[in-house]
């Protein structure tokens, strides 16, 4: 049996997600089962204020309660926000908590990335944040990187913040202890338990250096790494400019 075939079901995803939507609506902390979350939060957005100040189209995939639109707006206020998410309960909160912020115009798409017809050339500013280590084969994580440059317009920034795994047995298992220890002090052994079992069962993240080559193949250049720590980074890389633009 292939290892995405035991994992859980888009549907299994969906579920537990429609019942956590509280966990998620911390702009002052983030996700806190994620290590430097809240930091990650304010360095993209510091990143994009410098990248792209004038950004207009903001496209939020795996929205969650909305903090990285949130924070977005704060560093460039007045942007349109698309809002994807695989829960209704989810988008609902972010869409209200997004209602008395700066966007300008706010919508919302519940669904699955690999399954949605995005625009094409519209989004100057994308980000993607704890959701991409839910895509499965290497076909899956070229066809979403492929749709979200397809639907970014020339100059815009790509931003991801996530789990990552390594490239080697051994370094990840050193990597899995640390953040062991981290979910330990959180909170305790049988929490940091409960979240191990969750990722083995729901997860299949990438090392951030494969990531970067397949954003690389097709075709976002100036890639950074931002910030990586123990089993989470922040990385993007920006579209190029049309030949018109140059």
């Amino acid at each position: 049996m292939h290892p995405a075939a035991r994992k859980s079901t888009v549907e299994e995803i969906r579920n537990r997600f429609d019942h956590d939507v509280e966990r998620f609506s911390n702009l002052e902390t983030g996700q806190t089962s994620t290590i430097d979350a809240a930091y990650c939060l304010d360095l993209i957005a510091r990143a994009a204020q410098v990248t792209i100040p004038g950004a207009q189209e903001l496209l939020d995939i795996g929205c969650g309660a909305g903090n990285f639109s949130l924070k977005l707006l704060q560093a460039i206020p007045t942007m349109n926000v698309t809002l994807i998410d695989l829960s209704e309960p989810m988008l609902n909160r972010a869409r209200s908590r997004l209602e008395t912020s700066t966007a300008k115009k706010i919508s919302s798409i519940q669904g699955d990335i690999r399954e949605l017809e995005l625009p094409q050339q519209k989004f100057d500013l994308v980000v993607a944040a704890a959701v991409l280590h839910h895509l499965r084969t290497d076909d899956e994580w070229t066809l979403v990187f492929r749709k979200i440059y397809d639907a970014m317009q020339p100059g815009g920034w790509f931003w991801i913040f996530d789990l990552v795994d390594s490239s080697t047995r051994e370094i990840e298992l050193v990597m899995k202890s640390i953040y062991g220890d981290y979910l330990t002090q959180l909170k305790d052994a049988a929490y940091c338990q409960h979240v191990f079992d969750y990722i083995a069962k729901e997860d299949t993240p990438k090392p951030i250096v494969d990531q970067l080559f397949k954003l690389s193949a097709v075709g976002f250049e100036s890639l950074e790494i931002l910030h990586k720590n123990v089993s989470f980074a922040a990385f993007g890389g920006r579209k190029p400019l049309s030949s018109a633009e140059v």
